[in-house]
């Protein structure tokens, strides 16, 4: 079973990262979306809701598994014996960045890193772009599916 991972803090998942995670499950068997934890940082969802919103999105995708990690991601990959990372690329800028995490991942473990380039209508999005522009009452629609822009909506209205 060809199996790979797409991992990130998906805060929230956009539509870029599901035409990643989309293509990423017509090449391999399983694709794990793995959703970072990290305590340092205060995301806008839980972690817990962020993995919810994401198997309601991806639920088109029969090959998809949504979870949570905490630490190296090599480790993930390797309790899963998941040799692929898939990694979207948006600008060169995140070429530089994702080249040397991936060089290091496969000298730590072996894992091999793909690269996949964003859809050109999704190459300036980003999850914290997203939230910014939602939080002044801009409109994310054609950015989010309709599941998290609701969400979105929701959480916005608390604080």
């Amino acid at each position: 079973m060809r199996r790979a991972v797409c991992p990130g803090s998906f805060d929230p998942i956009t539509n870029g990262h599901l035409d990643i995670i989309g293509r990423a499950s017509k090449l391999y068997d399983e694709v794990y979306v793995a959703v970072m934890i990290n305590k340092s940082k205060k995301g806008l969802f839980e972690v817990e809701e962020r993995i919810e919103l994401i198997r309601q999105v991806t639920s088109e995708y029969a090959n998809v598994r949504v979870e949570a990690f905490h630490g190296l991601l090599v480790d993930f990959c390797k309790q899963r014996d998941i040799p692929a990372i898939v990694k979207g690329l948006r600008a060169v800028s995140d070429f530089d960045y994702e080249l040397q995490m991936a060089q290091m991942n496969i000298g730590l473990s072996g894992v091999e890193t793909l690269f996949v380039p964003t859809n050109p209508t999704y190459s300036f999005l980003s999850s914290s772009l997203v939230k910014e522009v939602a939080t002044w009452g801009g409109d994310v629609s054609h950015l989010v599916p309709p599941l998290v822009l609701e969400a979105l909506g929701e959480r916005l209205k608390q604080d």
